[in-house]
């Protein structure tokens, strides 16, 4: 039980979470995959590289800290965490493993510090929190579990199509190998997908956005090859060595960034392959004759690495939407083809009663948020996901 006690020693120990930073979190890593190397299938271990993973877990201890008293304040946060851990499977007794190696990281490196009080404290205040996710994230389970095409844990699918999308996206469409239905999801969501890439030690899980429309039949997901700075492990392993008839392991659909249809015009705004939520909201909102205006905002490099392209032009146009595109390397050749940066003031945007829904690499989302804000559109009218660990813009 979380005691008043409790809730003054873990704010006072801010300061020292501050101070050790993510030093903090790199040695429970390092603890973490030494004890338990078996986490290494669950775990994105591509993040672990890059440092991204550990700052956002240290971001989330001190959140935590900061906002002990006031917990409410971290509901978005816990949820799309939950939503998060259903599509790696995570089970409560990961929290016993986890909750262990965090004591045991705070006892070794803050030895003085750490007195009896403060594990005492630290160790109720990580049990409330996970509480909180293991009762939500069952709920999640069963949930998806007892709905129509529903289940927990790994299932098979089979790959029946790889299209080419663009120069550096391929489309895959699956469908369960027991044959049997499978569960609606809400356009925006993500699909948890797990592989182990020839001469890999481990399995390796990612998320990837589900790109059309619901049919309780198949799913598709749109993959980048990432080639820049650390190469992406799963994506040209994706490319490279999944084929038709291959088969693979899907977790069921999860996410808390998707369409929620709020009787106002919709603005969908993406760079990159963070158009493949927009696609999977544009072919859903068509199939249902959504009444609303939408406008559709993409950049891009140029033609080459603009997805979906001609199958966006038809959806546009088929329901009288906007539709506006930018090319950073090229120069447009149709009207509403933009070269340069993404300028939102030239456009005609619903600013007062639009929502607004925004996927990207993180300094593009900034960017766009920024504009936003300074065009008149309400924070709470702006909706977005960050690829990975979480990041705030």
């Amino acid at each position: 039980m979380l005691t008043d006690k409790h809730i003054e020693i873990i704010k006072s120990t801010i300061p020292l979470l501050e101070n050790a930073g993510s030093a903090l979190t790199e040695h429970f890593y390092q603890r973490l995959f030494s004890h338990n190397p078996e986490l290494q299938d669950i775990f994105n271990m591509s993040n672990q590289q890059t440092g991204r993973q550990q700052v956002a877990l240290f971001e989330a201890i001190a959140a935590y800290a900061k906002n002990i008293e006031n917990l409410s304040a971290l509901t978005s946060a816990v949820e799309r965490i939950a939503q998060k851990h259903t599509s790696f499977n995570i089970q409560a007794e990961h929290y016993a493993i986890v909750g262990h190696h965090l004591i045991e990281t705070l006892r070794e490196l803050a030895t003085e510090a750490f007195t009896p009080d403060v594990e005492d404290a630290w160790t109720n205040a990580y049990q409330f929190l996970a509480g909180i996710f293991i009762n939500r994230e069952s709920e999640l389970y069963q949930q998806r579990s007892a709905d129509i095409g529903g289940w927990q844990g790994a299932r098979a699918f089979k790959v029946i199509n790889k299209v080419i999308e663009s120069e550096l996206v391929k489309s895959f469409i699956f469908v369960p190998v027991d044959q049997q239905a499978v569960i609606d999801f809400t356009p925006g969501q993500y699909i948890g997908l797990e592989v182990h890439p020839t001469g890999n030690d481990y399995k390796e899980i990612r998320q990837y956005s589900l790109s059309d429309k619901p049919n309780g039949n198949s799913y598709r997901i749109s993959v980048k090859r990432e080639q820049q700075g650390v190469p992406g492990k799963v994506s040209n392993y994706l490319h490279d060595a999944i084929n038709v008839g291959d088969e693979v392991k899907l977790y069921a659909p999860a996410g808390d960034f998707f369409f929620v249809d709020r009787q106002t015009p919709t603005v969908l705004i993406s760079a990159g392959v963070g158009i493949t939520p927009m696609q999977g909201m544009l072919e859903t909102l068509a199939a249902s004759k959504h009444p609303q205006p939408l406008h559709f905002l993409h950049a891009c490099e140029g033609n080459e690495q603009h997805s979906f392209a001609e199958r966006t032009d038809e959806l546009i146009s088929n329901n009288n939407w906007q539709q506006n595109i930018w090319y950073r390397n090229e120069q447009p050749q149709q009207p509403h083809i933009n070269h340069g940066m993404m300028d939102l003031a030239a456009v005609n945007l619903p600013t007062e009663n639009g929502n607004f829904y925004l996927c990207g690499p993180i300094a593009f989302m900034q960017f766009v948020k920024q504009q936003l804000l300074k065009l008149g559109v309400g924070e709470s009218n702006i909706h977005y996901e960050v690829f990975g660990p979480h990041a705030s813009l």
